[in-house]
């Protein structure tokens, strides 16, 4: 579960062309800097252009949308290093903040609070968030997830012999999930399912409005059930909140925290799963040894998070110089870290490319690193391990139902690499 700064609550960068066009140490080589984002032609696999990255070492550039180039952090240990270093800012209401998009760039919101702020902003509110994602909340709701993946399942094998394992299984799991945590109320989360799904469809022909109406339909839900579980208490994570932000935080941050643990986390979630079963269907021997001995799941989930790392380029920029890897990084640079090119450096991983589900990969960042790494992982992992084991004992005849290069995957502008969809069979 970890959000994106890829949804269209962000706040756009207001960088202007000479903050642009200083973006990168003037020491480094004038030759062309590919453009980035890159597309996956395998949802599951780097993009072809990375393999170039990676041979300009730990640190090289890339151009963005707009002509700007920015630096790209492809090394384990640079990254390692980078991510929690308070030179680098995630404050996307900074003006030379670096957007990977042009309709980001193009518009201005108010900053995503969690994933756009710094401490101690950020610590504030990450406090909030504490108790309703530790491991003792999660493992009381395991049996809920359980429950919730086994009548998706039902319904899905009831509706005939085929299906698109996003829309049937993977998104509404892990919308109702985060929903039960949470503490939305089971007639409401419908609705909120079907919002989420609109707020994440492309912007694009004559469905443009879609995604912001759908965005404003839950901020308004959500200000309504804040007010009543101010006069009426629950028991779910908003209840928690209430009670820890009482004369701190105001109602309207309540709102936007839940609104970004909400929309970001479930696509991410949902994506993950999805995208992890069209790794396991291609690699047979691997899905075999899994179906046939659960007890690897818990390895296999970080193996595949590893692998797949669907939130791949996090954005930073540099409030003052920063000496690394013989670069210098100038106050003012952007910076994008890729996770997916840390999680495939061969110095912190042999033969990083090979799903092996017995690897021991926990030590991926995956779910970032620093200050910044996912406030929802253990309740991501909780709804892997059991939609993965569920659905391979369910349906043991389960296959794709098209070619593999037919399998939709995400676009580079969405900012989430994985499946869009995944149509099966069994």
């Amino acid at each position: 579960m970890t959000a994106t700064a890829g949804t269209p609550a962000d706040t756009p960068s207001t960088s202007t062309t000479a903050s642009t066009t200083a973006s990168a140490s003037t020491s480094e080589p004038a030759d062309e800097a590919p453009g980035y984002p890159m597309e996956r032609t395998c949802p599951y696999q780097m993009p072809s252009g990375y393999d170039r990255l990676r041979e300009d070492g730990p640190l090289s550039q890339v151009t963005l949308y707009d002509g700007r180039r920015v630096w790209l952090v492809s090394g384990n240990a640079e990254g390692r290093a980078l991510l929690p270093d308070p030179r680098l800012s995630s404050d996307t209401d900074h003006p030379d903040f670096p957007y990977l998009t042009e309709r980001l760039g193009s518009q201005r919101f108010d900053a995503l609070p969690l994933i756009g702020t710094d401490d101690p902003e950020h610590a504030g509110q990450r406090k909030l968030l504490t108790s309703g994602f530790g491991i003792r909340r999660i493992a009381a709701l395991r049996p809920h997830i359980e429950r919730t993946a086994g009548a998706l399942l039902d319904r899905m094998l009831a509706g005939g012999d085929h299906a698109d394992l996003v829309r049937a299984y993977t998104f509404p799991l892990a919308s109702d999930s985060t929903f039960a945590l949470l503490g939305v109320p089971e007639e409401d989360r419908p609705r909120l399912d079907a919002c989420s799904r609109r707020a994440l469809a492309p912007a694009d022909g004559d469905e443009a409005d879609s995604p912001a109406q759908a965005f404003q339909e839950i901020l308004g839900y959500l200000r309504d059930l804040i007010a009543r579980r101010e006069r009426v208490p629950g028991d779910g994570l908003i209840d928690d909140m209430i009670r820890s932000a009482r004369g701190g935080v105001d109602r309207e941050k309540l709102v936007t925290i839940c609104t970004v643990l909400m929309v970001g986390g479930n696509e991410s979630t949902s994506s993950t799963i999805a995208t992890s079963v069209l790794a396991l269907l291609e690699h047979p021997g691997q899905l075999a040894e899994l179906r046939n001995d659960p007890s690897l799941t818990a390895g296999a989930v970080e193996e595949l998070t590893r692998l797949i790392s669907v939130t791949d380029g996090l954005q930073r920029v540099a409030v003052a110089d920063i000496e690394i890897a013989g670069r210098t990084i100038r106050e003012g640079d952007g910076v994008i870290i890729s996770t997916m090119l840390m999680n495939r450096d061969p110095s912190a991983w042999d033969d990083p490319n090979v799903l092996d589900i017995r690897r021991k990969a926990g030590r991926h960042v995956a779910f970032g690193y620093g200050i910044h790494q996912c406030v929802g992982q253990n309740l991501a992992r909780a709804e892997m391990e059991i939609a993965l084991n569920t659905l391979l004992r369910r349906v043991p005849a389960l296959r794709l139902a098209v070619p593999p290069e037919q399998v939709r995957g995400s676009v580079p502008h969405a900012l989430l690499g994985g499946v869009v969809e995944l149509p099966i069979a069994w």
